[in-house]
């Protein structure tokens, strides 16, 4: 997948977020109204600001109702503020 051309500015990050599973652990299928939104994601670039801790590529769980969202070449991206990214993940 190809970076989008989007560079956020100051203490801001651009993430992908990352789907859950739609199968249970049971091998049930969610229907995509049932799926909560995704909490996870990639860090696909960061602002300018030296405050922000993150990487391109980390893994991050960040507040649930937080961002704003884009679309860009189908591709669903969330930029949202440095402070509401809550841990990165390993």
């Amino acid at each position: 997948m190809a970076k989008p051309n989007i560079q956020p500015l100051g203490a801001r990050v651009l993430i992908r977020p990352l789907e859950q599973e739609s199968k249970t652990s049971s091998g049930l299928y969610l229907p995509e109204t049932a799926k909560e939104k995704p909490q996870t994601g990639e860090v696909v670039a960061v602002g300018d600001d030296e405050s922000v801790k993150l990487k391109v590529k980390d893994k991050v769980l960040f507040a649930k109702y937080s961002g704003t969202e884009l679309k860009f070449d189908n591709v669903n991206y969330l930029l949202l503020d440095a402070n509401d990214v809550l841990a990165r993940l390993n």
